[in-house]
């Protein structure tokens, strides 16, 4: 702010009000909460947006911010929030157009200035409170996906499977899901970012898995594909592959973290990608290999072609997962958490079910 030049910062993004102030809004709960949950940070103080549904969460969560009452009337109320306040830094990329007239015009002597990525940028380096609770949160969903083996045999829906999944996760820690399960059998893995159905599991073909748990607001982030019986020659390749170009990350990753350095997300994604385009399926492997993650599925930093020359921030937790979609015939992903901090030679893969080939449902 100081360099910047301004002398507060406005803030609406969920992640972000927990993060700075301590005030938490359930997934999508900020679609129906108004303006609660919104906030100025200034060099003297924190003032949380609160109406009188949140009153008594924002004292709770918040004992040392000024709670306004604001509902649904934020430009009546702008000037005396903002009261004493030259420039503010407001959040860009996520306040309305229509917000941000309205607050221009309620009070011309506070300029708003458009900014973007400062809180998530602070929000990529992890502190090691956070480092746990995302390993929590892996823990939870390594346990939940043990615990739905012997129930993935053929005949069993994709729906099923990941209705089991969940609850699997939220009867054993799990406050929430960090994102909808995703379960997907056969041609239907090859989508990158399905939704499961009424299909049912046959015999021979791969499934996907690919979810996440919340423990004390952190997530966990996990894909794993498994093959139903005996498993195809041609899956089997490409699962090898894909494991292959995992590993070569990882592996880069850890000599990386043992030397004291910290390469960046563009680079450690063409070592991934390499491993696959030599063997001919460059064009299947669309994303990115990874993404930072905390108290948001996808955030900073990230890891894929278009990633920053910069080197990754530390400490900092984010997603390895390379993967090989062929549309209408099979698809193959490996994903895993990893926590990486070279000032301690820190290369720490969170997700701990197993990375082997493991075949389910054979006795079928």
């Amino acid at each position: 702010m100081a360099e910047a030049g301004v002398d507060g910062y406005f803030g609406v993004r969920r992640e972000n009000t927990r993060y700075l102030t301590g005030f938490a809004l359930g997934d999508g709960e900020e679609k129906v909460a108004g303006n609660s949950g919104w906030f100025l940070v200034t060099p003297d103080e924190v003032v949380l947006l609160a109406d009188s549904r949140y009153a008594e969460q924002a004292a709770a969560e918040c004992p040392d911010a000024r709670i306004a009452d604001v509902y649904h009337d934020l430009p009546a109320r702008w000037p005396e929030i903002a009261a004493g306040r030259r420039r503010v830094a407001a959040e860009a990329g996520f306040i309305a157009q229509a917000t941000w007239a309205r607050l221009v015009v309620a009070a011309p002597s506070v300029e708003l200035v458009p900014v973007e990525g400062w809180v998530e940028a602070d929000r990529a380096v992890k502190e090691p409170e956070e480092i746990e609770r995302i390993a929590a949160a892996c823990a939870v969903a390594d346990a939940a996906l043990e615990a739905l083996m012997p129930q993935i045999r053929p005949g069993v829906t994709e729906a099923e499977l990941a209705l089991a999944l969940e609850w699997a996760m939220r009867t054993s820690g799990a406050e929430a899901l960090a994102f909808d399960v995703a379960v997907l059998a056969g041609p239907r893995a090859a989508l990158p970012h399905g939704s499961p159905g009424a299909r049912r599991v046959a015999a021979g073909q791969v499934l996907l898995f690919d979810f996440g748990a919340q423990v004390a607001g952190y997530r966990s982030d996990m894909t794993r594909t498994l093959f139903v019986g005996e498993p195809a020659a041609r899956d089997l390749e490409l699962y090898w592959l894909v494991a292959a170009a995992q590993e070569a990350a990882l592996d880069a990753l850890a000599d990386a973290a043992a030397r004291g350095a910290s390469p960046s997300g563009r680079a450690i994604d063409g070592i991934a990608r390499a491993v696959i385009e030599d063997a001919g399926h460059g064009p299947p492997f669309g994303h990115g290999l990874g993404h930072g993650i905390g108290l948001a599925t996808h955030e900073e930093p990230t890891l894929g072609r278009r990633a920053s020359d910069e080197p990754l921030p530390t400490p900092t937790v984010f997603s390895v997962e390379p993967g090989i979609y062929l549309p209408g015939v099979t698809g193959v992903r490996i994903e895993d958490l990893v926590a990486f901090d070279p000032s301690i030679g820190r290369c720490e893969r969170l997700t701990r079910f197993p990375r082997e080939v493991t075949v389910v449902g054979a006795e079928a």
